[in-house]
């Protein structure tokens, strides 16, 4: 059998959605439509946070990341998917696989760390409220979120450099729409238990750990919102917890059943669909959640809307 290493491999073909040629259509057509929303939503978003002074708060400036995350992960794997529909080539030179393998993983694994950073600034807006901008100062919330961004590009970096060195048996078809790490290993012939472990010791620092952050700050939160004796106040708190624990259980519940499964469960087709939701839906979803979620948001789009009608009249 042929071997030779990944970086030896000129071009990848892509097997996408092949296997199902009645729905294929289908398919792009609610890609197309995730992404342009989860495009324009997460832009809209950025651009409320930056023009709003009123939301130039530690809480909107790491949504602002987030949307920058999001756009930036969907940026990376579904216009090449679309592009490849197209033009019915479905392939990507070894360069555009490895880069679209490094960005997804580094902006999924900045996001894990992103999301238990945002936790924890909900933890101290409702349990500490009286020394919150004195804790979560300017300096405080750049230094977060630098520290999210390196941890993920590095942990997506060894991962990435760890799997592009292993040997091909001479097959570059991918059984996938994209470079994704686990389907790209599907093509490697020799013993990847070394690479397996650097990739579950990085998923547990990344999805485990930040989860239990994220259930600890709740815990605190929950007993905190039950002691507020007004109505008012509870429905307060808990509408400005609820936006981010869906987002949460969102990203985390398809991130664990994707690298965290049984390996007896390995179906290539359901991570395929599994890829989608946590690839386009998620982020489609993410600015939604937020803006129907909050007074704040709403009235800063009204705001930006009425502005940009007088502009026009």
């Amino acid at each position: 059998m042929f071997k030779a290493n990944l970086t030896s491999a000129t071009i990848f073909f892509f097997l996408g959605f092949s296997s199902y040629p009645k729905v294929e259509v289908i398919i792009f057509v609610l890609c197309l439509l995730m992404y342009l929303i989860a495009l324009l939503g997460n832009i809209i978003l950025i651009s409320i946070t930056i023009l709003d002074s009123r939301l130039h708060t530690p809480m909107y400036f790491f949504l602002s990341n987030l949307s920058c995350l999001d756009i930036s992960y969907t940026s990376s794997a579904f216009p090449p998917m679309l592009i490849n529909f197209v033009s019915g080539k479905n392939t990507m030179s070894f360069s555009g696989c490895a880069a679209q393998m490094y960005f997804s993983l580094a902006m999924g694994s900045t996001e894990c760390v992103l999301l238990s950073m945002m936790a924890y600034d909900r933890y101290v807006a409702i349990c500490n409220p009286l020394r919150y901008p004195t804790i979560m100062n300017k300096r405080v919330c750049v230094h977060i979120a630098a520290g999210s961004w390196v941890t993920g590009c590095f942990t997506a970096l060894v991962e990435t450099v760890s799997v592009l060195q292993l040997s091909l048996c001479g097959n570059s078809v991918i059984n996938h729409f994209a470079c994704e790490i686990l389907a790209v290993l599907k093509l490697v012939c020799v013993d990847i238990s070394m690479v397996q472990l650097i990739m579950l010791v990085i998923t547990i620092l990344l999805v485990p750990m930040p989860m239990l952050l994220i259930c600890i700050s709740y815990v605190f939160i929950l007993s905190n919102i039950l002691r507020i004796s007004s109505v008012d106040g509870q429905s307060k708190a808990f509408s400005t917890c609820a936006a981010h624990l869906t987002v949460v259980v969102l990203f985390y519940g398809t991130t664990l059943s994707m690298y965290l499964k049984p390996s007896a469960v390995d179906s290539q087709e359901i991570d395929k669909f599994i890829a989608l939701v946590y690839g386009a839906l998620t982020p489609m979803l993410n600015p939604i959640i937020y803006s129907l979620r909050n007074k704040e948001v709403k009235a800063a789009m009204k705001k930006m809307l009425i502005r940009n009608s007088l502009v026009l009249s």
